[in-house]
C-alpha cells in the first residue's frame, strides 16, 4: 500500500484502539462511517487469525483467565428469538493473560456456558508449552474444563469471593460488595500466594478503557455480532504489540535508562513497539 493510503488506515485503526466509537472516528478521520466499519472488520479478522497463527509456544508460568461482560444489539432481558438468532443479547468476552509478560495468551467472544468454556481453555493448553499455575474466579465451569484440557499437566487454583449488598447504595449503577476472598486449589499443587486474578481483572478496566463497545451505559454498543468479534480481535492484538505497557520496562543503554515495553516484547514475540502501520501491514501478509 502507498504511504498515504498506510496512514489513513493506521489514523482509523489507532482511534478505534484508543476507546473512540466508530463515528467518532469517522469525524476524526474525515471519512465515512462505512470505510471505518469495512477497515474494522478486514483488519481485526485478519488479527484473529494471525494471533491463531503465530502467538504459539509461549514460556508462560503463571496464567489468569476471566469473562467479562457486554451485549451486542440489546440486552439479554429485552432479545427476542429472532435477534438471539442473529447473536444479539448478552455476550461474554474470555480472556487469558500472561501474570508475567501481561500478554494477552487467547481470548474467546461468545455465551458463557460449558461448550464456550471448553474451546477457551483448550486455546491456551495448545499455546503453552510449560507446565503452569493456573487462577481463575469460582465459576463452576472451569473445573471440567481445565481438567479436559490440561490434564494432570497444571497447577490451578480459584480466587472465591462472597458478594453481599449494601443497601444504601445505588442498586442500578453501584456493584455487589465484596464480603470474603479465600483460595482453594483445585488440581495440582498451585502455591496459595500465587492463586489471584487481580491482573487479568485490571485488564478487564483496558478493555472496558480502550475498546468503546465495552463502555457501561453508552450507546456505541456493537450491532452486530461479527462486529463485536473483529473490534476486540483488533483491541488485543494493538494491546500485545503495539501499546507500552508502563508497569513493564527494558534498559535503554542510556545511562541506565528503561523505557516501556510491549507484552509481545516481554514475552520475547517481538524486538520493538510496533507501530499502527506495521500492525497493519503484518497482519494483513502486505
Amino acid at each position: 500500500m502507498n504511504e498515504k493510503k498506510a496512514a489513513a488506515k493506521a489514523q482509523i485503526i489507532r482511534c478505534i484502539c484508543e476507546g473512540n466509537s466508530i463515528q467518532a472516528t469517522a469525524r476524526l478521520c474525515d471519512c465515512a462511517i462505512n470505510t471505518v466499519v469495512k477497515l474494522v472488520l478486514e483488519v481485526g479478522n485478519a488479527c484473529a487469525d494471525w494471533h491463531s497463527d503465530n502467538v504459539k509456544d509461549l514460556d508462560s508460568l503463571l496464567v489468569q483467565v476471566d469473562e467479562i461482560w457486554s451485549f451486542v444489539g440489546c440486552k439479554e432481558k429485552n432479545v427476542t428469538a429472532d435477534k438471539k438468532a442473529e447473536g444479539q443479547g448478552d455476550c461474554w468476552t474470555w480472556t487469558a493473560i500472561d501474570s508475567d509478560s501481561k500478554l494477552m495468551i487467547t481470548w474467546n467472544v461468545e455465551l458463557r456456558d460449558d461448550s464456550t468454556c471448553r474451546d477457551f481453555i483448550d486455546d491456551p493448553a495448545f499455546r503453552l508449552k510449560n507446565r503452569v499455575q493456573l487462577s481463575s474466579d469460582g465459576l463452576g465451569l472451569y473445573n471440567n474444563a481445565v481438567k479436559i484440557a490440561f490434564g494432570p499437566n497444571v497447577d490451578y487454583g480459584q480466587v472465591v469471593k462472597t458478594y453481599g449488598e449494601d443497601f444504601a447504595a445505588q442498586k442500578r449503577y453501584s456493584p455487589a460488595i465484596c464480603t470474603n476472598v479465600k483460595t482453594k486449589a483445585i488440581t495440582g499443587d498451585p502455591m496459595d500466594s500465587l492463586i489471584s486474578t487481580s491482573h487479568v481483572e485490571r485488564q478487564n478496566l483496558n478493555i472496558r478503557m480502550g475498546c468503546r463497545r465495552y463502555t457501561r451505559l453508552t450507546n456505541a454498543f456493537s450491532k452486530k455480532l461479527t462486529n463485536h468479534v473483529a473490534t476486540f480481535s483488533l483491541y488485543a492484538t494493538f494491546y500485545n504489540f503495539c501499546r507500552p505497557h508502563q508497569t513493564l520496562t527494558k534498559e535503554s543503554g542510556d545511562a541506565g535508562k528503561r523505557y516501556p515495553t510491549t507484552p509481545a516484547m516481554k514475552a520475547g514475540l517481538a524486538d520493538h513497539v510496533w507501530s499502527f502501520e506495521e500492525m497493519i501491514e503484518t497482519v494483513l501478509g502486505n
